[in-house]
């Protein structure tokens, strides 16, 4: 069985897995760099849809104010 079939759960902190990351060699640390990268961007992306989504309605009451009308008639 190859280690990365492996599922083990093992209770570490955030300085505990800094310190194992410390001790892997360069390689492997870059193969961990690219995919924390992909990880991230996608949980970005998703946070991004969705703050648009929230911000929509709130935005959408001042918009719809005629102050606001008032202050953009001009261009």
């Amino acid at each position: 069985m190859k280690s990365a079939d492996l599922n083990i759960n093992l209770p570490l902190n955030f300085n505990e897995v800094v310190d194992i990351i410390k001790q892997l060699p360069y390689n492997e640390k870059i193969r961990l760099s690219e995919m924390l990268k992909r990880e991230t961007k996608q949980e970005k992306e998703q946070d991004n849809v969705l703050t648009h989504l929230a911000s929509e309605k709130v935005l959408a009451k001042d918009w719809m104010l005629p102050e606001e009308d008032e202050a953009w008639k001009d261009l």
